[in-house]
Formats: structure tokens, C-alpha cells, sequence
């Protein structure tokens, strides 16, 4: 195949890349950040779409904030794209700090009692559900018992909390993010088509020149030309 990687990775290697990409965070954001620059789009359009994939990111879908960016860029009229690259805000050195504010305001709209230990392990709480999650389902095509005890204690006490607790610190960063990257899209637009715009003035002032310069004849074409018209 055409693109695929000459050295492939072990899963050791992505899961580093995953928590620490190569060439550190920093390099990846600046690359995300290009990207969003150069999407041919509206800058409207493309604000829209970092906004609601930068809300994306308080949500507790984890594994499906692709997905549900990429409906709420249809519902706002927003960048697609724009929208994918914006759930990158959600990453390893992100995840506890949203969770944590997360939760303790949705405990709080919800009037329960928050405990800090409950970030412990926040992680493992949501791996140890998925777990349940398929266990019960290979359950109902086999012979095994299926528990949902645990997903009850995990629904009540982190999802719908962090779900509930994520929507206004969601609708901030969002919002926060779009008013920041409109400025930054529409003047990067500009002057990339300003630049585009003097390419090709350039261009066409040169072919100009080029057409104006008289046809100067070659050295000796005059005595050939009078020596000819003498013999005739």
C-alpha cells in the first residue's frame, strides 16, 4: 500500500505516542492548530466547529468524541474537520483536570456529596465499565450472567454527574475557543489570499514585460536579407 508506515509501531510505542506524542505536545498542538488554519472553509464555519469539539471534550463519551462532534458540527452548521481537531483539547494531560471540575459540579447541581478520592483511578473506572459493558453483552448470546450492578454504581456516581457537570465549563470552553480562533482563521485567510493575489500580479507584470520587449533580429540578418534581394 501506498501509506502505509514503513516501521510499524508495537502497541507499547502508541500507547507512549498516545500519552506523549514524539516531538511533545507542544509540536502537536502547533500542527492541529495549522491544520484548522488552512481548512477551506469560512472562518465562521470553521470557529464553530473548534467550539463544539472543544465542548466535546468536557463530555464523558470517551471513544466516541469524533462521533459526537461530528453531530453537533452538523447541528451548529460547523467545520467538520475543525470539529475533530478541537476533541484533541481532550487528551492525557487534560482528562483529570476536566474530570475533576466536571464532577464536582455536577455533584454539586445534583446536590451529592463529592468526595476527592472519587478522581482516584478516574480512568480505570471508565476502562472497568467498558469491560462490563462488553461482558454483558457477550452475556446475552451466551450462557453467562450478566451484572449491571457495577455500570449502575459507575452511571450514578461518575456519568451522569460528569455529564451533567460538564455542560457549562463545556459551553465556556467552547465559546472561549471560537471567539479565539475566529480572529486568527480570518486574518491567517487574508493574508494568504493576499499573498496569492501579488503571486499571481507578479506573474502576470512579468509575462507583460516579457510581451512588451521588441523581437531584436539576429546579428548579420540585414546583409543576408540585402544580399538576397541583390541576387534576385
Amino acid at each position: 500500500m501506498v501509506f502505509k508506515r514503513r516501521d510499524r509501531r508495537s502497541p507499547i510505542r502508541i500507547a507512549s505516542e498516545f500519552v506523549y506524542p514524539r516531538g511533545g505536545w507542544t509540536r502537536a498542538f502547533h500542527y492541529v492548530k495549522h491544520r484548522i488554519r488552512r481548512l477551506p472553509d469560512t472562518p465562521e464555519r470553521i470557529a464553530r466547529g473548534v467550539g463544539v469539539g472543544v465542548f466535546t471534550a468536557f463530555t464523558p463519551f470517551y471513544g466516541l468524541h469524533f462521533v459526537v462532534a461530528a453531530v453537533l458540527s452538523r447541528i451548529f452548521n460547523g467545520n467538520l474537520l475543525a470539529s475533530l481537531s478541537g476533541t484533541f483539547f481532550g487528551n492525557p494531560l487534560t482528562y483529570v483536570p476536566i474530570g475533576v471540575v466536571c464532577l464536582q459540579i455536577g455533584h454539586f447541581i445534583l446536590g451529592d456529596d463529592f468526595e476527592e478520592g472519587e478522581t482516584h483511578g478516574l480512568m480505570d473506572s471508565f476502562v472497568q465499565a467498558l469491560g462490563d459493558l462488553k461482558n454483558n453483552f457477550v452475556a446475552m448470546f451466551t450462557d453467562h450472567v450478566a451484572d449491571w450492578s457495577g455500570l449502575s454504581i459507575f452511571y450514578d456516581e461518575v456519568f451522569f454527574p460528569w455529564l451533567i457537570g460538564g455542560i457549562f465549563p463545556g459551553i465556556i470552553g467552547g465559546f472561549i475557543c471560537y471567539y479565539l480562533s475566529l480572529p486568527l482563521v480570518r486574518t491567517y485567510q487574508q493574508r494568504r489570499r493576499a499573498r496569492i493575489k501579488a503571486k499571481f500580479d507578479e506573474i502576470k507584470r512579468l509575462a507583460e514585460t516579457k510581451a512588451a520587449v521588441p523581437v531584436t533580429k539576429p546579428l548579420g540578418s540585414d546583409r543576408n536579407s540585402g544580399k538576397e534581394s541583390s541576387d534576385v
